[in-house]
């Protein structure tokens, strides 16, 4: 039994997204004590069908909404099933976005899937699917001219789709009906050897994700040592307005492999991403331009989503001790890359999947195997002054 993702709706009001696995998975959606985990309240089983992590959110209309495998679904606050909606391909659906007007907007997965669960026509171009919230009925669909591995990123009625090759932009209209955006498809992918790129993050005037994504289904409770690409793997930074393409190599090394994105602070000027293939985390300076500059590097088995709280500059990474078979919680400054805090999770898996920060200074990290609270005990950390620049004095 398998756990995605924990999101919060009202004050101390945590839910978990579960599942099995396999070509017929179903979901759960429990309603969590804060502190303790223990389980409230449960949805009953929510039809899936062909495994792939899918997404929760907590609507402003107050329901709550998932996509998992090929199906969508509302649940009421109390997990009870409000209605579903079965998706058009027999693909997993990859989670989802939701557009300032509460419609959603899913894609079908087009990458090679786990153990138990069958490929299905991965070369096939993937299609975005958009439901209307109140009864989840299809209202649009637009057919993609390539398949896309990565979630969906959505700023304002703009929706990013990182392609097997380019990224992708498609305008959700105010006329409810979905517009590709012909002219912006740059091509990312133009070495020989690097693999796909996983979900975008869309800050400072920049689409940026990482690539080298190819091997994520070879996960064996870690992804160390279990990248396929020859080219080494690349921090990818695509300018929303010109479409200029921007590599910077994480490490250098052959094998490099990931399943999520970078995380990027726009107030500091720096973006960090990771190779969890090759067990590194790195942290550059970029510029307007997108020029990047090595800032700070450690070596670091880290794979999920990463957490920044901005106004302390805390990091929140994960480094799986395979020695022990233990996830950890690392908090670096994002500035220094200095090491703040670390603490085991219990989860003898590295964790490939979500975390959400909580309602104090907490945090809910989880694994495919187990969610897990992190409470900070003291102060804050005090934000970290910038590093002396090129030139000054140490």
């Amino acid at each position: 039994m398998l756990a995605t993702m924990v999101v919060l709706r009202a004050p101390g009001e945590v839910y978990l997204l579960r599942h099995t696995a396999g070509d017929d998975a179903v979901a759960w959606v429990e309603r969590i004590d804060p502190v303790t985990l223990e389980p409230l309240e449960r949805s009953p089983d929510l039809p899936g069908g062909p495994m792939w992590p899918g997404g929760l959110a907590a609507h402003a209309n107050g329901s709550l909404y998932v996509v998992f495998g090929r199906h969508a679904h509302r649940l009421a606050a109390d997990c009870s099933l409000v209605c579903s909606q079965e998706l058009p391909r027999e693909r997993p659906y990859n989670s989802f976005v939701v557009m300032p007007d509460g419609c959603i907007v899913t894609k079908d997965f087009a990458g090679a899937l786990g153990p138990g669960t069958t490929a299905r026509s991965l070369v096939q171009p993937s299609e975005l699917v958009v439901l209307e919230p109140d009864g989840l009925a299809i209202i649009d669909r637009l057919p993609l001219p390539e398949r896309s591995i990565a979630r969906l990123s959505a700023d304002a009625d703009q929706i990013y789709i990182v392609g097997d090759t380019s990224l992708m932009r498609v305008t959700w209209t105010a006329d409810r009906t979905l517009q590709a955006d012909v002219g912006f498809r740059p091509r990312y992918r133009t070495l020989d050897g690097q693999t796909y790129g996983w979900d975008a993050v869309i800050e400072a005037g920049a689409a940026w994700f990482l690539d080298d994504g190819d091997g994520a289904e070879r996960f064996i409770g870690t992804l160390r040592g279990q990248g396929t690409a020859t080219e080494p793997l690349h921090l990818v930074r695509v300018a929303l307005d010109t479409g200029t393409v921007t590599l910077t190599e994480i490490c250098g090394q052959p094998g490099g492999l990931i399943a999520n994105p970078p995380v990027v602070d726009p107030d500091r000027g720096i973006v960090v991403g990771y190779d969890t293939g090759n067990g590194v985390l790195a942290a550059f300076r970029f510029d307007e331009q997108g020029r990047t500059e090595p800032l700070w590097r450690r070596d670091q088995d880290h794979g999920c989503h990463m957490v920044l709280f901005g106004d302390t500059g805390e990091l929140v990474t994960c480094d799986h001790d395979r020695e022990r078979s233990m996830e950890q919680v690392v908090v670096v400054d994002i500035v220094s890359g200095a090491e703040l805090a670390r603490v085991d999770t219990g989860s003898m898996v590295q964790s490939v999947v979500f975390s959400a920060p909580g309602f104090e200074r907490d945090l809910y990290l989880c694994s495919l195997t187990t969610v897990t609270r992190v409470r900070v005990t003291g102060a804050p950390a005090a934000p970290t002054p910038d590093p002396p620049s090129r030139g000054d004095a140490a």
